[in-house]
């Protein structure tokens, strides 16, 4: 049987206005896409530490009773253990398939976000930086900005990203794209008439390259070019976050433009 959901149950992230950055918004939207569909209601709190509070250092994490968990997977794992499960109804082959297309997201959308922050230099130095160590005074913002940017550089040099150019990158976002919109089809969800954490995951990604005010549109033009991903983010949006209080969606979508127009 499920066990209580506590209602003082919270997730935290990056200050939202001036700070979070492309990826961790994508990774924490998908986590509170995932606990809508569960439906387990949830309260964000912003803090500017947050990566630092958290016990593997990525956001978000969640905090339920006296326990605190992290980043998708282990949540996912978590609420399963307390009787909540989105992927039950799926079979083993399915259910392999739908890891599959998770990692392929992981693979390609987020380490492709983390370079555009990380390693276009001109992103770097015009919305990365700023914003990275915006809760910071000088020079602690800078320091710590320029240690987070060598880590993720460390992690491209050794995932053989690092040699890449930024056309090659969303050439690689076109290609997951792709696969992801051929696996969709015309389906509401990926895997049939009811969502899984792979609609989860896809939708905190692209929703959050589609509503985040970049230097340039190259990114979002990539999900863009197809209809039935956007889509897709549309029906999500509607379904799970519209009229909800503490909407993540709602502020993503003021700051650039309306999946709905």
């Amino acid at each position: 049987a499920a066990e209580p959901w506590p209602e003082n149950a919270a997730l935290y992230q990056q200050l939202k206005e001036e700070q979070i950055l492309l990826s961790d918004n994508a990774s924490s939207l998908a986590v509170q896409a995932f606990l809508q569909m569960c439906n387990l209601p949830i309260r964000v709190i912003c803090r500017a530490n947050a990566e630092y509070m958290s016990p593997s250092g990525k956001v978000p994490f969640i905090h339920v009773g006296n326990q605190v968990v992290s980043e998708l997977g282990p949540i996912v794992q978590f609420v399963k253990a307390k009787g909540h499960s989105l992927s039950d109804g799926l079979d083993e082959v399915q259910k392999a398939e739908m890891k599959a297309y998770m990692e392929l997201v992981n693979n390609m959308l987020l380490t492709a976000e983390l370079y555009l922050q990380w390693c276009d230099d001109v992103t770097v130095e015009e919305i990365t930086h700023p914003r990275y160590g915006s809760p910071y005074p000088w020079p602690l913002n800078r320091i710590l900005s320029y240690q987070k940017q060598w880590e993720v550089k460390r992690k491209m040099k050794a995932i053989g990203w690092a040699g890449k150019t930024l056309e090659q990158v969303l050439e690689d976002v076109d290609q997951c794209c792709h696969a992801l919109s051929q696996r969709l089809g015309t389906q509401p969800y990926f895997f049939n008439k009811q969502p899984t954490e792979l609609d989860a995951l896809v939708f905190g990604h692209l929703f959050t390259i589609l509503t985040t005010q970049l230097l340039t549109d190259e990114l979002s033009e990539k999900v863009k070019n197809y209809s039935n991903l956007t889509a897709f983010c549309r029906r999500i949006e509607q379904q799970y976050f519209e009229g909800h209080e503490n909407s993540s969606t709602g502020a993503a979508r003021s700051s650039k433009r309306s999946l709905l127009r």
